[in-house]
């Protein structure tokens, strides 16, 4: 606009002079005008001189717009130049990332904290560089992560845990580094049909963690498959949802009856009703589930070998299963704006589990890996074992050895848990501060019902023995006693483990009878997994929102018991992606 003022001050400035000039070609001149014309050097009228004046001053102007129009060019052309760069370096990063998606370019897994493009890295300081170059490798870890119906997920953890206390001869005292790895894989095929894969690290024999110890020799660790599931979810009935196969918990449980790192086997249905427009009650679920551990059956004769003969008191010798029937109803209410219940009841039936007792104590066939290996970890639930031991000569008239082995257990109860959990969810005045408090208290309706009394194996096939054998019947861990069914589990957590900066604060405390849960299945870092009294406390630390750092502390005793504490403490790095 100053421009066109200018232009249009300027045209008057011209024009007037001329108008001037043509009155006075119709008019005597006047002498001043005369003798002005005459002499040029003669100074002009105040009028005529503010008007130069005022012309100079535009022409000054006009030269300075001008000057500022050149140097928008020269900008304007350096900017086109810096986005034809830049178009080539998009093309050559679309070129790698179509490289390393046909598997011909190798990268290391990172975490995916958001979209970007190669715009930052041209324009960044060189000093930027190596964060420019992290965000190229998490947009590309982004674009992997999900390929096609496949998305791909994992994590890693690594510990220091150093032992104090417990026995009083230092049995449990140590100090182990574990790491954990897993690897997950879903896809979603349609609307109706999805499922996936997942592997990890950990003993083959130990079904309650995924970790592996630095204590095998340097030698290369195993990664099993930990899931392999399909879910069918009728897009004719979107409430239904069918699970097969190695699985998640399809149920909610605390690792009062249920640790953290088992995925069951077998088939779960689901029927779950939500809304956020209903006006108290969000939602309502009911989840049944058929998990099938064990095959056993009864042999013909009973002739021992150590470590691989041991029979089951059976009627015949049909193959019996075992399995874990269950089911739960599951409810939410929204009691407020800043607050939730969760009200949630199962039940837990364990048919013919006299199978984990005798894979704990001795190989069989129905014990890991197909019978070489026992099942890993203390059984702290009352059971009873049949050993026995006889002379074998070596030569004729020569030195004896003795033989003995395990070859029979049967747990003295039966377990049938009626499992209840309550939990409240409480927003406060900062989303990064949620507190959360949950209560489960679990029952053993069957303690000591498994008939205590009947010993594992029967007169008649003891008779199958040797002549010369010793057959001796034991109680480990004392008599069973019905009282000792309960157990409960109270936490309280104040925080989030969400965003880069979250923080978070737990306690938990324990207290489990003799016969209140299957004691091989449920929290692995207690210090047993029955008859014990145990607190646990937590923090946690987001450094990165991929990057966790973490310290858990365990302070546990056997109950009724004048054994010192055991203090376990966990020093955990953990990455996930």
């Amino acid at each position: 606009m100053r421009v066109l003022a200018a232009w249009i001050l300027a045209l008057g400035v011209a024009v007037a002079p001329a108008m001037a000039a043509g009155t006075d070609k119709e008019a005597p001149a006047s002498p001043a005008r005369v003798s002005a014309a005459a002499n040029p050097a003669a100074p002009a009228n105040p009028a005529e001189a503010r008007m130069e004046n005022e012309l100079q001053q535009l022409r000054d102007l006009l030269e300075s717009q001008m000057k500022q129009i050149q140097l928008q060019n020269e900008q304007l052309k350096q900017q086109q130049q810096q986005m034809q760069t830049l178009a080539e370096q998009l093309r050559a990063t679309t070129a790698a990332t179509a490289n390393l998606v046909a598997g011909t370019v190798a990268a290391a897994p990172v975490a995916a904290l958001g979209p970007t493009t190669g715009v930052v890295a041209a324009s960044a300081p060189a000093q930027q560089a190596p964060s420019d170059l992290g965000k190229k490798i998490e947009s590309l870890e982004k674009k992997i992560n999900g390929f096609g119906p496949f998305s791909f997920a994992g994590d890693f953890r690594l510990r220091d845990e150093p032992f104090f206390g417990g026995p009083t001869n230092q049995s449990q005292v140590r100090n182990r580094e574990r790491y954990r790895a897993r690897l997950y894989m879903n896809a979603k095929l349609n609307d109706d049909i999805s499922g996936g894969l997942a592997f990890a690290t950990g003993d083959i024999h130990d079904p309650i963690t995924s970790n592996q110890t630095t204590n095998q020799f340097i030698t290369r660790k195993p990664f099993y498959l930990d899931r392999a599931w399909i879910n069918y979810t009728p897009h004719q009935f979107k409430p239904l949802t069918l699970i097969g196969g190695k699985f998640a918990y399809p149920w909610y449980r605390t690792e009062l009856t249920w640790d953290n790192d088992i995925n069951p086997e077998g088939l779960a249905q689901k029927l779950e009703w939500k809304s956020d427009d209903w006006k108290v009650l969000r939602q309502f679920a009911l989840v049944g589930f058929e998990l099938p551990f064990a095959e056993t059956s009864k042999t013909n004769a009973l002739t021992f070998t150590p470590g691989t003969n041991a029979l089951f008191n059976y009627p015949n010798s049909s193959i019996k299963q075992s399995v874990v029937y269950g089911g739960q109803i599951q409810t939410k209410w929204q009691l407020a704006n800043w607050l939730s219940f969760t009200l949630d009841t199962a039940f837990y039936n364990w048919h013919n589990a006299d199978a984990i007792a005798l894979a704990n104590q001795a190989q069989d066939a129905a014990s890991p890996d197909l019978g070489l290996l026992k099942l890993n970890n203390p059984l702290t639930n009352s059971y009873q074992l049949t050993k026995i031991s006889f002379t074998v000569p070596v030569t004729a008239g020569g030195t004896t050895t003795v033989n003995s082995g395990i070859v029979g257990a049967k747990l003295n109860s039966k377990f049938a848990l009626s499992d209840t959990i309550a939990q409240f969810d409480i927003k406060t005045s900062s989303a990064a501060w949620p507190i959360r408090l949950v209560a489960d208290y679990v029952q053993n309706t069957e303690a000591c019902a498994n008939n205590p009394s009947l010993p594992p194996l029967t007169p008649a096939q003891l008779a199958t023995l040797p002549a010369n054998a010793t057959v001796s019947t034991s109680t480990t861990n004392g008599a069973c006693n019905p009282r000792y069914r309960r157990g409960h589990w109270l936490e309280a957590r104040f925080g989030r483990q969400q965003e880069k900066g979250d923080w978070q604060f737990s306690y938990t405390h324990m207290l489990i009878e003799r016969e209140a849960v299957m004691s091989l299945f449920d929290f692995s870092d207690m210090r047993q997994g029955s008859a014990v009294a145990q607190n646990r406390v937590e923090v946690f630390y987001n450094a990165y929102k991929n990057v966790q750092l973490g310290f858990t502390g365990l302070f546990g005793r056997p109950i009724a018991s004048t054994e010192p504490t055991l203090k376990r403490l966990q020093f955990d790095v953990a990455y996930k992606f």
